[in-house]
């Protein structure tokens, strides 16, 4: 599977094998997590200034944050969209 580029937002762009997560940014625990990438200088705010909506983790272990929803971003990394990820909301 070759490599590729897929937009977070505002002409910002992922590698799209390296995302191994996206996730809601409302969770105490994703807090943590931002707030330790951004002390261990690991957090990519990609947002422009605009409401956190997804926060993806990478496979070298940086925090992108974005402003597009999680499921839009869902939808862009796997344009088959729901049918290739069958049995995961069972």
């Amino acid at each position: 599977m070759g490599s590729r580029l897929v937009n977070i937002g505002f002409g910002n762009s992922v590698v799209s094998r390296r995302v191994i997560a996206i996730i809601s940014p409302n969770a105490a625990p994703v807090k943590r997590l931002r707030d330790d990438a951004r002390d261990e200088k690991r957090l990519i705010d990609a947002t422009q200034g605009r409401r956190t909506r997804s926060v993806l983790i990478t496979d070298s272990n940086h925090v992108i944050l974005s402003s597009i929803q999680s499921e839009t971003l869902a939808q862009r990394f796997n344009p088959e969209g729901a049918l290739s990820m069958r049995g995961l909301d069972e």
